[in-house]
Formats: structure tokens, C-alpha cells, sequence
């Protein structure tokens, strides 16, 4: 199947696309450029891509051509701006790309003659934050904050327009908080704490107390795969992807299990005021287990010691391309 992912430069994209490819899709790719030293450069994800091109999404007209040239079956919508604390420094930037970003993407996909089904992801931080703690798919949408909102405002315009559209099925899937190998985005956990390692300093680290819905970004990427699915057999939704209530842990946990394991002496607490993130935040995917048959395949202690291992290998020389093909092909064959 033809399958156009939009983002594929970037954490999430660049896993789905090895995983696509591992299921002998026919995979394409448009987004902006990586990060240095992230995974679609260090495992060479470009070269397994049918096409990897760079598009900025609030290119409308660019976006038309490319469509138009590709024809795609499935259209699969990771590009966004994604950090919280970015958003703050990139207000105008984070809104276009994620509001207009998502719009043109819907609208430019029926460019597409072979069209099936899109996919948006948007993320579990869409919810309006009222003091509830543990979301379902039906509960408000809102945000305080400019990534939190824009997110939001996708997700509400692609319920709108998927009802204004309704021959093209259109599944939306929230999650949030992955881990895995090859993550360097700027401030988040994980990559913050490597980054310290990798240059003799000791890790800081915000805000330990508050509590995420972990999970190892093959699993969330198989939810979105099974979403696919569903759409490809004329189902439109929305779907919330996190683990069981047994695996939500703090960033503490993460971080003293880091601690044991990469034999980190110390770490500071990062002193700050600032509480722009929720202190407690997990999704109900209930109606993703019900009607997907999704689950993790991964607990949390799995699911960090994949990102430990993936991670082991950077200065090793190994062929990182293939560890994250061995890593994905793995993970598709274990049973639940």
C-alpha cells in the first residue's frame, strides 16, 4: 500500500516509517529536516523511504503538488510542532503549523485519487486540564497552553471536517510521553538525561514528581497502525493510546531507573517555578483495547530497557539501521 506520513524526519515518523517498510508498505515522506543525531540520520531512515521530501505543511500549494504526485492510499499526519515549552517561544509558529498545518493536509489529501483513509495524530494533552486526571475520548478538549491548545484546535477541526468529508474515513489517535531509541528532542526527559551523560554533567531534571503515562514508541506506533486499519475498513474515530494504570510512574521512577542501570552517581532537581505542565496526566484507552484489540506489548521496565539498549549502540559503530529494524521486527512478532 502506498502511505504517505507527514513528520517522517521526526521521532515518532521515523519509527513508523521503519515499521511501515518492515510490513512491506510502500512508504513516502514529507516534513522538514531532522535533528542532528536523532534516528532518521543515525539509522539512515531516509534511504528505506520511496520518497523523503522536504515540505513545510503550511505550504499549501507545495503540499497540492506533492499529493498530486504521490497519489497515496493512506495518509498518516504526525508533522506538528510538538514541545510544550517550545510552543511558549513559538507561539505564532506552533499555531500555524498545527491548526493550518492539519488543515492543509486534510484538504491536500483528497488531491489524491487513490485516497482510503488519513490518520491525525494529535496528542494526550488535547483534554481540557479541569483537575481530572485520567482521560476518556468524549471528555472536553481545551489547554493552557499554545502547543496544548493548537493541538486541540486540530483535533476539533478534523472532527468537523471528517463530518463534512464523510467518504473519507478519518481516525485521530492520542497519545503521549513515548520512549525509544534515537529521541534528541529538546527538553524532554530521556534525551536530557542521555545528553548529560554523553557530556560528563550531571542530570537535571524538572519537575520528578509528576506522573506520565510512559510507553515505548513501538507500541503507540502500533496503535496508529491498527487505527489504519479500522480506517481502511470505512470506520472513522477517535482513539486514546497509553498503558494500564499499573505502568503510570513518576519522573522519578525514570529517572532512578536510569540511575541503576547507566550507573548515574547524581542528578539535580532543576529548581523552578514553573507549572505550565500538568503534574498528573494518563489516558483511558478502554475503547482502543475494545474495538482495536490494542494493547502494550511492552511494561515499563521494558519498554526502557529497549531505549537503553537502542541507545548502547551509538558508540559502538554498530549499524544502527539495522538494530532498529532488528528492534522493530521483534517487536512485531511477540504475542500478547
Amino acid at each position: 500500500m502506498r502511505i504517505l506520513v507527514t513528520g517522517h524526519t521526526g521521532f515518532k515518523g521515523s519509527w513508523l516509517s521503519l515499521m511501515l517498510k518492515t510490513l512491506g508498505h510502500e512508504v513516502h515522506g514529507i516534513a522538514l529536516d531532522p535533528l542532528k543525531n536523532g534516528i532518521f540520520e543515525l539509522a539512515s531512515v531516509g534511504e528505506i523511504c520511496n520518497s523523503d521530501v522536504r515540505l513545510d505543511i503550511r505550504d499549501k500549494k507545495a503540499l497540492d503538488a506533492e499529493i498530486v504526485r504521490l497519489q497515496p492510499e493512506v495518509v498518516l499526519h504526525l508533522a506538528a510542532q510538538a514541545l510544550v515549552l517550545s510552543s511558549y517561544e513559538k507561539v505564532y509558529e506552533t499555531y500555524a503549523t498545527n491548526i493550518s498545518g492539519t488543515l492543509n493536509v486534510l484538504d491536500s489529501s483528497l488531491k489524491s485519487d487513490n485516497l482510503k483513509g488519513i490518520v491525525i495524530v494529535t496528542t494526550d494533552k488535547v483534554y481540557e486540564n479541569s483537575g481530572k486526571n485520567v482521560f476518556v475520548e468524549t471528555d472536553p478538549l481545551g489547554g493552557k497552553d499554545p502547543y496544548s491548545s493548537s493541538k486541540a484546535l486540530a483535533d476539533k477541526l478534523t472532527q468537523d471536517w471528517s463530518k463534512l468529508n464523510s467518504s473519507i474515513p478519518v481516525g485521530i489517535a492520542r497519545a503521549g510521553n513515548v520512549i525509544g531509541g534515537g529521541d534528541v528532542s529538546p527538553n524532554r526527559l530521556i534525551p536530557d538525561i542521555l545528553k548529560a551523560i554523553q557530556a560528563n554533567q550531571v542530570p537535571l531534571i524538572r519537575n520528578p514528581n509528576s506522573v506520565r503515562p510512559w510507553q515505548n514508541v513501538l507500541d503507540c506506533l502500533n496503535g496508529y497502525l491498527l487505527l489504519m486499519d479500522h480506517v481502511l475498513a470505512g470506520w472513522s474515530g477517535v482513539f486514546n493510546f497509553g498503558p494500564i494504570e499499573e505502568d503510570y510512574h513518576s519522573v522519578q521512577d525514570v529517572v532512578n531507573y536510569f540511575s541503576k542501570h547507566l550507573k548515574i552517581e547524581k542528578w539535580k532537581v532543576l529548581q523552578s517555578h514553573d507549572n505550565r505542565e500538568a503534574t498528573f496526566l494518563a489516558l483511558n484507552s478502554g475503547k482502543a483495547r475494545n474495538i482495536l484489540n490494542w494493547t502494550n506489548k511492552m511494561n515499563f521496565e521494558e519498554s526502557l530497557n529497549l531505549t537503553i539498549n537502542w541507545n548502547s549502540f551509538i558508540s559502538g559503530n554498530k549499524d544502527l539501521k539495522r538494530v532498529s529494524f532488528g528492534q522493530v521486527e521483534s517487536f512485531l512478532e511477540t504475542q500478547l
